[in-house]
């Protein structure tokens, strides 16, 4: 439970590569979520992410227990010793993009990192914003480091992630590509953060159509609730 937001994910049924997504509370304010693309196939994935998610569950814990920690300290350090960890699992070079976000309930932000994956999509009064990378990919360089920036959730805005393998689904020789990720979203009028992820999935198939078997195809929806808007202006 998130108060005043929703956060959901999908992914088709058909597992094929080494998509992984996962997102758990780690203080009575924030919410951690990410999710990681590792390279090669299911099998060849199982081992390194199982030991990725237990590194990403408890540092994460431990380290924005504490209300007062700084979270771009935090962030940088879970991003740090996730890269070594998957290293360490593969015994040797994996690249794994990966995106992941302490959603702060209080004041509604997110301070995040995106170590080399399909940019981050926000959706808020404005337009849509891209989330690039702010590192190289996890599983590469044993020393790498990303920076953790922060940026604000609106009421009623949504960020959006998806796996290499959403960009990547194909009709004939054409990819389905960011920029229809990024129109759909625009175009999607509903706050329910699982109709988005299922929508998103949708639009792929309907795209390719027939079933995504090339890759995983995942997404990862944050929603804060427009309903403070009301509040925020002194509205009833």
């Amino acid at each position: 439970m998130i108060e005043g937001a929703e956060l959901a994910a999908a992914y088709h049924t058909q597992r094929q590569g080494g998509d992984f997504y996962d997102f758990f509370r780690v203080s009575p304010t924030r919410v951690l979520f990410g999710l990681l693309d590792l390279a090669g196939r299911v099998e060849e994935a199982r081992g390194v992410l199982s030991t990725a998610q237990q590194v990403f569950r408890s540092l994460s814990s431990e380290l924005l227990a504490n209300e007062e920690v700084n979270e771009a300290d935090a962030m940088t350090q879970i991003a740090v010793q996730l890269n070594r960890a998957i290293l360490a699992a593969a015994q040797g070079i994996h690249p794994c993009p990966g995106f992941a976000g302490c959603y702060n309930q209080e004041v509604g932000t997110i301070c995040y990192f995106n170590a080399g994956h399909i940019p981050g999509l926000l959706r808020d009064d404005i337009g849509i914003t891209e989330l690039p990378a702010t590192g190289l990919p996890l599983g590469l360089f044993s020393h790498a480091t990303s920076d953790a920036p922060t940026v604000a959730l609106e009421p009623g805005a949504a960020l959006l992630l998806v796996s290499r393998g959403v960009v990547e689904g194909k009709c004939g020789n054409e990819e389905f590509g960011l920029e229809r990720v990024s129109r759909g979203l625009s175009e999607f009028s509903s706050n329910s953060a699982q109709q988005l992820c299922a929508s998103v999935l949708d639009q792929v198939q309907q795209f390719m159509c027939a079933r995504p078997t090339h890759n995983d195809v995942s997404a990862l929806v944050l929603v804060r609730a427009a309903a403070a808007k009301a509040v925020m202006s002194g509205q009833p």
